[in-house]
């Protein structure tokens, strides 16, 4: 076995590719190449001397400016290697702009030849030969100072013989100690690609895995990496100590003020003995951020052990303002204005308790829900106050108690209503949560038939998987929520039992995720009572932006007769009854036009029925297409939606708009 050769000054041999050196200098060469390739490209202009959108740096004045040409060539010929080579060279990018002088044309061929030493290793050539030549001369045996002719563009000339393109050889990871290590896992058998990037990620994925078994330090014993040319291999040997696992020991908090250091030592959920682990340290700081009473959080390990073996937990943070305040209105020209406002304090007793009051008035100045709905009578309107304690079943479970009275006036019922709720978000791990809690209602709801009054106790309990790449914009992934509620109706002594479950999934087609398929199905069912004995709010309805767009909110489903008999209400002629079952589907395609930019043909579907199965003879359907436009804090949605097969109460289109996608 032997190394490359180095007779040549051109020859890919600055770099011995043998023992210690090879992995110092190769490690160097591909962060050196991965910096200076993602250096951004910024754009601006001047205007009396002036520079906007853009900043003053060095390079904006040349001294002594100097052109040059340049080509590059590859033999033999390689159009995929081509690419890669003239997009890692900075004499190819920058072929339109001067250099400074001699000196500066002759310092930017060198570091130009060592990004395509880099640029050739990530392709797995490591013999290959580099030439460079300015004015026909190599630059391997030119003096410092040289000059060129300036007078026109200094031709520069790039010859490349990249040479044999080598496997993997023999490949040997070991430890003096556990954890095992295997070549297989990290994909470094024989015969598999040698490129310098792959390689790098090998490794630094060895001492990832060996640091989430609780050892944090490990050291190199031996590092070895062989080219042989004769082979066409690279055989790898890495030999590593990993040490002891190491427990946390005592959480240290700076940068706290209001909030207490020992709750925030408590709600990181570290706790001292546990053996150290950076995804604890990474959920200790979605915990902390969770919390949102600050603006930045940082938790880290110690740089060292204590003398008793523990790893200290170091804590920063940066309060923010504890008392919010907003406002917002609103107007439709079916719906009328709306006004709304509230008040919130995020941390009143030190333990980051929050309190949110909050109050809208809806409906003003409407007097129908749409061109074909019913007539409603004054403004809508919601005032609220939400208790939230974090912690109360460890540091991943939140309280919450809240107090809400309401006036609503939607298509298929008027209803007054008080309730409270008491009850607990516990999260599981990073994907499940359960919410659980005992909720009790007066309410009074006026429909076709008359009004009537409730009085309801309820266990409602949510549970949530969440495998979704992200909550707002998913790419990958999907999500189940499952819900059920036992509830008890003492007005008319009636028990009942309402369950839905509701599952969404996405797909991506290509790695830019500019092509995404987006799923999703609900179904619902309720059990013990007649519907004539479920309050009308508890019932399921179809119709609407969150469930089969291009129908009215309520709109699907069976109705009341089109007349009013004696003894009913005329404003709820041929309006919806609710159903004690419901099933419901939606698919979308998500078509990337630009970076921000989405097209979105979609069709919905629904039905609603009086029986405890769906009615699959009523089904529904609507389509359309929307547009979404990408931000950071979620994309700004809008739909337009057709009703396929619209009912009495359905226009010719609907259109809704929101943050976020349609789910």
């Amino acid at each position: 076995m032997r190394p490359l050769q180095r007779n040549k000054a051109d020859r890919i041999d600055t770099v011995p590719l043998h023992r210690k050196g090879f992995a110092r200098t190769f490690t160097a060469s591909i962060v050196c190449a991965c910096l200076l390739a993602s250096a951004p490209a910024a754009g601006a202009f001047e205007l009396f001397g002036f520079k906007f959108f853009g900043r003053y740096d060095e390079a904006d004045t040349v001294i002594d400016p100097v052109n040059y040409s340049v080509t590059l060539t590859v033999s033999p010929a390689d159009d995929d290697l081509e690419k890669a080579l003239n997009a890692a060279s900075t004499l190819v990018a920058d072929a339109e702009k001067p250099v400074s002088g001699s000196l500066g044309l002759l310092a930017k061929a060198r570091n130009d030849r060592r990004r395509l030493v880099a640029a050739l290793y990530e392709q797995s050539r490591y013999d290959g030969l580099v030439t460079i030549t300015i004015e026909g001369q190599n630059i391997a045996g030119m003096a410092p100072d040289a000059s060129f002719d300036t007078s026109r563009p200094v031709p520069v000339a790039i010859t490349v013989q990249p040479g044999q393109l080598y496997k993997m050889g023999t490949v040997r990871l070991t430890t003096d100690g556990p954890p095992p290590l295997s070549a297989e896992e990290y994909e470094l058998t024989p015969g598999s690609s040698a490129d310098s990037v792959r390689l790098l990620k090998a490794e630094n994925q060895i001492y990832l895995d060996v640091e989430n078994t609780g050892r944090p330090f490990a050291a190199i014993l031996h590092r070895d990496v062989v080219a042989d040319s004769a082979r066409g291999t690279l055989d790898y040997d890495l030999s590593l100590s990993p040490g002891s696992p190491v427990p946390f020991g005592r959480t240290v908090v700076t940068g706290a003020n209001a909030v207490r250091p020992g709750f925030i030592a408590y709600m990181t959920g570290i706790k001292p003995g546990t053996i150290y682990s950076r995804e604890e340290l990474q959920q200790a700081r979605d915990r902390l951020n969770a919390l949102n009473v600050f603006s930045s959080v940082t938790v880290k390990a110690a740089d060292g052990q204590e003398p008793d073996g523990t790893l200290p937990v170091l804590v920063e943070v940066s309060e923010r303002p504890f008392r919010v305040i907003g406002a917002g209105a609103t107007f439709s020209n079916t719906d009328g204005a709306g006004v709304n406002g509230y008040w919130q304090h995020r941390n009143l007793f030190g333990g980051a308790e929050s309190i949110r009051l909050e109050g809208s008035v809806t409906r003003i100045g409407a007097n129908e829900l749409s061109s074909s709905g019913r007539e409603v009578d004054g403004v809508d309107y919601k005032v609220g106050a939400e208790f939230r304690k974090p912690g109360v079943l460890g540091p991943d479970s939140v309280y919450i108690g809240s107090l809400t009275t309401l006036r609503e006036q939607p298509l298929a019922y008027n209803r007054e209503s008080i309730a409270g709720f008491s009850g607990v978000e516990y999260k599981i791990d990073k994907r499940q949560t359960v919410h659980a809690g005992v909720l009790l209602e007066y309410e009074e709801i006026e429909d076709y038939l008359g009004k009537r009054d409730f009085l309801i106790g309820s266990i409602p309990v949510t549970y949530t998987f969440d495998a979704r790449d992200d909550a707002l914009n998913p790419t990958e992934g999907y999500l189940l929520k499952v819900m059920g509620e036992p509830s008890y109706d003492a007005e008319g002594s009636v028990a009942f039992f309402k369950a839905r479950g509701d599952a969404s999934a996405y797909l991506s087609l290509d790695e830019n995720d500019r092509f995404i398929v987006a799923g999703r199905v609900a179904y619902g069912t309720m059990a013990g009572a007649d519907l004539a004995d479920i309050p009308n709010d508890r019932r399921f309805y179809a119709g609407g932006g969150g469930s089969v767009r291009g129908y009215v909110y309520q709109s699907i489903g069976p109705y009341y007769p089109d007349f009013a008999p004696p003894g009913t209400n005329p404003n709820f002629v041929d309006t919806p009854i609710g159903g004690l079952s419901l099933f419901e589907a939606s698919l979308e395609m998500r078509i990337g036009i630009t970076e921000s930019i989405q097209i979105v043909p979609f069709i919905d579907g629904g039905t609603v029925s009086d029986d405890l199965f769906p009615d699959f003879g009523e089904f529904k359907l609507g389509a359309g297409v929307g547009a979404r436009y990408l931000t950071g804090f979620g994309p700004i949605r809008i739909d337009v939606g057709i009703p396929l097969d619209p009912g009495p109460r359905d226009g010719s289109f609907q259109i809704y708009a929101g943050i976020g996608q349609a789910f």
